[in-house]
């Protein structure tokens, strides 16, 4: 459905108007396209401490294609940069932690609209209280920092405990169009395994995904994803919706596989269907059935929860039991932001999504250590579907506003962030719920 407030917003009038009357001035957003699908421009690479970080981050950095600026006054530099990153893993004391403010302070201003900043911390160490605390107080400057820049900017802060390799795929999703509804994110890049795709254009070539709840809306856009990525890819959703799921399919020369997902063999099936085997096995299949819970039936309770978090626990641990997810392959889930901050009349729909959290925080290790297999999920936020277009005028206002981007999302922010987990690349980010809301003001 189309956002009116934010195409008025952008014109002459709409500046004006909104600037005089205090309202948000959302920016349209530039995210991937064929003609669009990576910056072209200037990258800041900015120190802060003493950068704990190996020889391979400069290198990382140069891969991503933007070019090397020497700050928004050096000889080298357009004044407009793209992106900064900010390695700030050497902050260990709150004397270093100043030199945060001093590195970025001349230079926010100057990032182009739709840029990027991206702050590299270190992991907490429990040993040493100070440098948690500084460490910690990196999560509380990144996020602030992504409520106040505007434009279409977006602030990410990115703890890396281990070679900066193992970071390149997170920073390439990062300083790119593709997140361009990330932001105020702390993501944990471990001292995992990853593997170097040999086309980071086609990062899933020779892989098989398999999307559940994928004949439309965010699953669709899923799909289509993973398939421009390479993949061979399997859409799954409830027999009644087998027409659309063999349109998707045969779209994206991928195979359809109506199956409810909520069956007790819905996992044995899926593997009988596909004896080679998965490398990425996306949980997107979802249901509402919103009402308050004084006047909540068991029925809207029971279904909301046997499909949204039910069949995700018995599918995962029948698909890990059969060893049909191979080893290297990505579990990506389905939470929300109404799983993390909850949300009026969804006490059904928030427990299961809350409960999809913590199956990825609960298993992640277990199953990267037993199976090879990481496990993530996104955490969406308003997202221009069907579904939030016909939510009442106001609240749907409100849910597009109430964000540091000030709009909504679309399929395809939710979409990129499941291909980005999906990489082989990606063998380094586990246990991770990435949220996919602008930054919404509701929720940590």
């Amino acid at each position: 459905m189309a956002d009116r407030y934010l195409s008025f917003a952008g014109t002459t009038p709409g500046r004006f108007l909104t600037r005089r009357l205090g309202l948000p001035q959302p920016a349209e957003l530039v995210r991937r396209s064929p003609e669009h699908p990576r910056f072209s421009g200037e990258l800041l690479h900015l120190t802060a401490g003493k950068p704990d970080l190996d020889t391979e981050l400069a290198p990382v950095l140069a891969r991503t294609g933007l070019r090397p600026g020497a700050g928004p006054t050096g000889s080298d530099s357009t004044g407009s940069p793209v992106a900064v990153v900010l390695d700030a893993t050497g902050v260990r004391d709150v004397e270093s932690l100043a030199e945060v403010h001093a590195a970025l302070h001349p230079v926010v201003r100057s990032v182009a609209a739709s840029g990027r900043i991206v702050v590299l911390g270190a992991p907490l160490d429990p040993a040493d209280h100070h440098q948690y605390a500084v460490q910690q107080a990196l999560e509380g400057f990144t996020r602030s920092l992504g409520k106040e820049i505007g434009k279409g900017r977006t602030v990410n802060l990115v703890r890396l405990g281990g070679d900066a390799r193992a970071a390149e795929s997170t920073l390439r999703f990062l300083l790119s169009p593709c997140s361009a509804y990330v932001s105020g994110q702390v993501i944990e890049v471990g001292a995992g395994a990853f593997a170097v795709p040999d086309d980071w254009e086609r990062p899933l070539a020779g892989r098989t995904a398999l999307v559940t709840g994928a004949a439309r809306g965010i699953g669709a856009a899923v799909a289509e994803t993973l398939a421009r990525d390479g993949a061979r890819v399997v859409v799954l959703d409830v027999p009644a919706a087998e027409a659309d799921a063999r349109a998707v399919a045969e779209r994206l020369g991928g195979m359809a596989l109506p199956l409810d997902i909520t069956d007790v063999d819905a996992g044995a099936r899926i593997a009988d269907a596909l004896p080679d085997g998965l490398d990425v096995l996306v949980h997107n299949a979802g249901i509402t059935r919103d009402r308050r819970l004084v006047n909540m039936p068991a029925e809207r309770w029971g279904s909301v929860l046997d499909v949204n978090l039910g069949s995700v626990l018995r599918t995962t641990d029948a698909l890990l039991e059969r060893g049909a997810v191979n080893r290297g392959g990505r579990i990506v889930g389905t939470a929300s932001i109404a799983g993390i901050a909850g949300n009026a009349g969804q006490t059904n729909y928030g427990a299961s999504k809350a409960g999809v959290v913590g199956l990825v925080r609960g298993l992640a290790p277990r199953a990267l250590a037993e199976h090879g297999v990481t496990v993530n999920a996104v955490a969406p936020g308003f997202i221009e579907t069907k579904m939030t277009a016909a939510v009442p005028l106001f609240i749907r206002e409100a849910g597009r506003r109430m964000n540091s981007l000030g709009q909504g999302g679309v399929p395809a922010d939710v979409a990129e962030t499941v291909g980005w987990l999906a990489q082989p690349g990606s063998g380094a980010v586990n246990g991770q719920v990435v949220r996919v809301c602008g930054q919404s003001l509701l929720g940590a």
